[in-house]
C-alpha cells in the first residue's frame, strides 16, 4: 500500500511539473493580451486540474500494465519462430488497438465526404499491415532509414494525385493515430521482440514501430482521397461555455463524463481481450503478475477518462478563443512566439511522451537520459507549432514546410546512430497526441477563423508539422551524442591479470 501512495506521489509531481507551466502560460495571455470570460478561464482551470489528476493514473498504469502486457505478446510471438503466426497477430493487434485509439473517432469526423467507419477500418488496416512491416524488419535486421526513405518518397509522390485540400488532415493522421492508447503498447512489444534476438543490434531495432506504423495512416486516408475526391468540409468551432455558478460547471463536466467513461471503455476491451486470450492459450502469468496488470489497466482507464475530459472540454474552447482573441489584433504576428512557449511546455503533458522518455532512458541504460530527449522534443514541438501558425496567418502550402523537414531528417538519418533514427521517427507519432488536438489545433483553428483562412488547408496540418519537427531535433541531439563519444578521452585499456601473461615479481605483488 505504502509503495502505490509512494508511486502515485511521484507520477503527482511528475504530473504537475508538465501541465504547471501551460496553465501559467495561458493565465499570463488572459490576464494581459487575450482576456478570455470567467466561463472559459473556469472551464479550462477545471480541465486542467482533471488532466494532471489524469496524467498521474495513467502514467502509472501504463508501466504497471500496458508496458509489461506488450513486452509479454511481443516476445511469446517472436518465441514461436513461425513467421506465419508473427504476421497475422501482428496484423490483429495492430488493427484492435487502432481502432482503440480516442483521437482515430476524432480524425473520421474532420474528413470531408468519406464515411467514419471507412475511415477507421482504412487507418486501422494501415497500421496494421505496417505493425506487421515493422516486425519483420526487426526479425531480419532491415536498416530502417532505408525503409523510411522509400515509404516517404512512395507518400510525397503519392500526394500529389490527391486533392491540395486533402494533404493537410492526411499527414495529419500520422500522428493522430498513434497516441495514448496505441504507443505504450506498441513500443513494449517492440521490446519484448527484440528481447528474443540475442545479437548486439537487438536494443537498437527495439525501436522503430511507432515510425512505421505512422506512415500507414498517411497512406491510407491519401488512397481514399484518390477514390472519393473529398471537398472542403464544414468547420464548427467548439461551443463556449456559458457559466453562471459553480454547479453549472461541475455539471459540465459530469455530463461530458460518462460519454468518456463509455468512450475509453469501448476502446480498452479490444485490448482486454486479446490480452486474456493469450494469457490463457500461451502466457500463462502467475496470478500476482496477473493482478499488477489488471489494476494497472483500472489505473490507465480512469487516467485516460479525466485525462480526455479535462482537454476536450476545459482546453479546447480556451485554446480556440485564445487563437481568435490573439490574431484579431494588431500584434497577430506576436501569436507565433506565444504558439512556441505553449508549445515547449505542452508537449510535457502528452502521456505517450513520458512513456517513451522513459523507455528510451531504460533501453540506453541511461546514456540517453529522459531530460535529453523532452528537452529535444519540447525544442522540435516549439519550432512546429511557430510553423504551423506562420502557415495559418500566410496561408502557404504545408508541402513548402514538410518536404524539406523529411529531406532534413531523412538525410540526418544516415549520419546518425541507427537507434536516434529508430527513436527520432517514434517520437514524432509520440509526441503528437491529445493535448496537440485539444488546445494547439483549436488555437490554430480559432487563429484562421479571425484572418478568414481556409480551415482545411491552413489550420490542418498542426499535428503534422509537430510529428515532423522532432524527427530533427532527436537526431540533431544523436550527432551531438556521437560527436562528444568520438572525442572523449580514450577508455585506458583493461589490464589482463591472467597468470599466464606475468612474471614471477607481477604475481608476488599480486
Amino acid at each position: 500500500m505504502k509503495d502505490s501512495l509512494a508511486k502515485l506521489k511521484e507520477k503527482l509531481s511528475e504530473a504537475m511539473n508538465s501541465v504547471l507551466p501551460v496553465i501559467g502560460i495561458v493565465m499570463i495571455l488572459c490576464f494581459s493580451i487575450a482576456p478570455i470570460s470567467p466561463s472559459i478561464l473556469l472551464c479550462f482551470l477545471m480541465g486542467a486540474a482533471m488532466i494532471i489528476i489524469g496524467t498521474m493514473f495513467f502514467t502509472l498504469g501504463a508501466e504497471i500494465s500496458m508496458t509489461p502486457m506488450g513486452e509479454h505478446v511481443g516476445a511469446a510471438m517472436t518465441k514461436s519462430k513461425n513467421l506465419f503466426i508473427i504476421i497475422l497477430l501482428g496484423f490483429i493487434l495492430g488493427f484492435i488497438i487502432t481502432v482503440s485509439e480516442p483521437d482515430l473517432q476524432v480524425l473520421a469526423q474532420q474528413v470531408p465526404s468519406i464515411p467514419n467507419i471507412i475511415i477507421i477500418v482504412s487507418v486501422a488496416i494501415g497500421v496494421g499491415i505496417f505493425l506487421v512491416v515493422a516486425q519483420i524488419r526487426m526479425l531480419f535486421g532491415i536498416p530502417l532509414s532505408y525503409m523510411l526513405v522509400g515509404l516517404y518518397i512512395f507518400v510525397f509522390v503519392l500526394s500529389f494525385f490527391v486533392p491540395s485540400s486533402f494533404w493537410a488532415v492526411a499527414f495529419d493522421s500520422g500522428g493522430v493515430t498513434t497516441g495514448p492508447m496505441t504507443v505504450p503498447f506498441i513500443m513494449a512489444l517492440g521490446v519484448g521482440i527484440s528481447s528474443v534476438r540475442n545479437d548486439r543490434h537487438a536494443s537498437n531495432d527495439s525501436f522503430g514501430l511507432v515510425a512505421l506504423c505512422s506512415v500507414g495512416p498517411i497512406l491510407a486516408v491519401l488512397l481514399l482521397g484518390m477514390i472519393y475526391k473529398p471537398n472542403e468540409s464544414a468547420y464548427v468551432a467548439p461551443s463556449i461555455p456559458e457559466i453562471a455558478n459553480s454547479k453549472e460547471l461541475w455539471n459540465l463536466f459530469m455530463v461530458g463524463l460518462p460519454t468518456y467513461f463509455k468512450e475509453i471503455a469501448i476502446s480498452l476491451f479490444p485490448i482486454i481481450l486479446f490480452f486474456g486470450i493469450f494469457q490463457v492459450f500461451v502466457l500463462k502469468l502467475d496470478m500476482r503478475n496477473l493482478k499488477k496488470i489488471i489494476v494497472g489497466m483500472i489505473y490507465t482507464y480512469i487516467g485516460l477518462v479525466l485525462f480526455l475530459t479535462g482537454a476536450n472540454i476545459g482546453f479546447m474552447p480556451a485554446g480556440n478563443y485564445i487563437g481568435q482573441v490573439m490574431a484579431s489584433a494588431e500584434y497577430k504576428w506576436l501569436l507565433i512566439p506565444v504558439g512556441m512557449i505553449i508549445g515547449f511546455f505542452i508537449v510535457r503533458a502528452e502521456p505517450a511522451v513520458y512513456v517513451l522518455n522513459k523507455q528510451v532512458e531504460e533501453m540506453t541504460d541511461g546514456a540517453i537520459p529522459a531530460i535529453a530527449m523532452s528537452m529535444s522534443l519540447s525544442i522540435g514541438v516549439a519550432a512546429s507549432v511557430g510553423l504551423a501558425i506562420l502557415r495559418v496567418l500566410t496561408g502557404i502550402s504545408i508541402m513548402y514546410l514538410l518536404i524539406p523537414g523529411y529531406a532534413i531528417a531523412l538525410t540526418l538519418s544516415f549520419f546518425v546512430p541507427k537507434l536516434f533514427t529508430a527513436i527520432a521517427f517514434d517520437s514524432g507519432g509520440v509526441a503528437s497526441g491529445p493535448m496537440t488536438a485539444t488546445f494547439l489545433l483549436p488555437l490554430a483553428q480559432g487563429a484562421c477563423v479571425a484572418v478568414g483562412g481556409n480551415i482545411v488547408t491552413d489550420a490542418f496540418g498542426v499535428v503534422a508539422m509537430v510529428a515532423m519537427t522532432p524527427l530533427i531535433t532527436i537526431q540533431v541531439l544523436g550527432l551531438i551524442y556521437q560527436i562528444k563519444k568520438k572525442y572523449s578521452p580514450k577508455a585506458q585499456p583493461a589490464v589482463d591479470y591472467t597468470l599466464d601473461n606475468l612474471d614471477d615479481n607481477a604475481i608476488i605483488e599480486l
